[in-house]
């Protein structure tokens, strides 16, 4: 590490390399987990595939502290309405109550799936007006109890 703050620059990167923001994720994530006993997030993939293997959808998150978090949920088109979602939200918290997850977090857009986070249980505890401009944007929280994400 530079001794000498001039030693240092700062820079707004155009095309930024994966690798470098893997060192800022990487760093948060152990100062993290030198603050929650050593745990550190632990990834969880759920996917969807048609019959030649091709990801169709899925689920994308982590479990961390006793909670899930869902990063991303994303279907093809063709597949949305035929609870291949609900699917993969299901599978994902089976996996996080095995995981010793009590409690699940998510976010969502308002011109994306509010209404589907509520069927499943999920309530709104913040919203964001304005974001994205003439929408909002939702934090949602779920108890999750073993037996009952069927």
């Amino acid at each position: 590490m530079p001794d000498h703050p001039n030693d240092l620059s700062i820079a707004v990167e155009p095309h930024p390399d994966y690798r470098d923001a893997n060192v800022v994720i990487q760093g948060l994530i152990d100062f993290n987990a030198a603050h929650a006993g050593g745990a550190a997030p632990c990834e969880l993939l759920v996917t969807l595939r048609d019959a030649d293997g091709k990801v169709v959808g899925g689920l994308s998150g982590d479990t961390w502290v006793g909670w899930l978090q869902v990063h991303a949920l994303w279907l093809a088109y063709e597949l949305r309405e035929r609870g291949m979602g609900r699917a993969l939200m299901l599978a994902a918290e089976r996996e996080a109550v095995r995981r010793g997850c009590t409690q699940a977090f998510l976010e969502t857009l308002s011109f994306q799936a509010l209404g589907f986070y509520e069927k499943l249980g999920y309530t709104v505890f913040s919203r964001l007006d304005g974001f994205p401009p003439d929408g909002a944007r939702y934090a949602l929280r779920k108890v999750l109890e073993p037996g009952a994400t069927n």
